[in-house]
């Protein structure tokens, strides 16, 4: 049985965002949700981590103790008492792109060298999606650049930096800045220090 990567919130929206994003930097992996831990307790999955509401966890302070180090905790609101006990957290209330450099830097710290489970063609070909010039604008999209900054950074009118924008969404299937930094910091495109 192949390990998963369990999120375990009363939040049914904010646990499916999740899954969304970290299937995005583990894809392949079997995220399952649960609503709770009755729900979790009737199944019997090999679990690899644990993304738990700071409510779950504080019910069952006991059982994820031990597994403080495969434990993430999604809180709502800054908790420096969880953090300094050796949770690591994700504040759900910061902006996407906070809660996406908070979670590919929990990423980054647990897996170096990132996972092992595609091949280097699959990789090659990930990060040949897209071109040169849609790199260029996607890395200056993810640090925070608004469409006229891109155009005059890159010497290209706004047109063009909107359709290189579609084009980018359209390869990558996605609009979400999350989903685009996470792809554009596992591909190279941009360092996690540069969001």
């Amino acid at each position: 049985m192949m390990p998963q990567i369990v999120i375990i919130s009363e939040n049914t929206l904010s646990a499916m965002a999740l899954r969304g994003l970290i299937s995005d930097l583990a894809p392949g992996v079997d995220i399952v949700c649960y609503h709770d831990m009755a729900e979790f307790d009737a199944t019997s999955p090999v679990v690899a981590h644990y993304f738990v509401s700071a409510k779950v966890l504080f019910s069952n302070m006991e059982r994820f103790q031990p597994l403080q180090r495969r434990t993430i905790v999604v809180t709502e609101g800054e908790s420096m008492s969880l953090a300094q006990s050796g949770f690591r957290i994700i504040d759900a209330t910061q902006s996407e792109s906070a809660i996406v450099r908070q979670i590919l830097q929990i990423h980054q710290v647990g897996h170096p060298v990132g996972h092992h489970h595609c091949d280097e063609a699959s990789q090659q070909s990930a990060s040949s999606i897209l071109s040169s010039r849609e790199k260029e604008v996607l890395a200056l999209l993810v640090k925070g650049y608004i469409n006229k900054e891109i155009a005059d950074m890159l010497n290209i009118s706004l047109t063009t930096v909107i359709f290189h924008r579609n084009n980018i969404s359209e390869k990558l299937q996605t609009r979400s800045l999350g989903r685009l930094t996470i792809y554009a910091v596992l591909n190279n495109i941009v360092s996690l220090s540069e969001i």
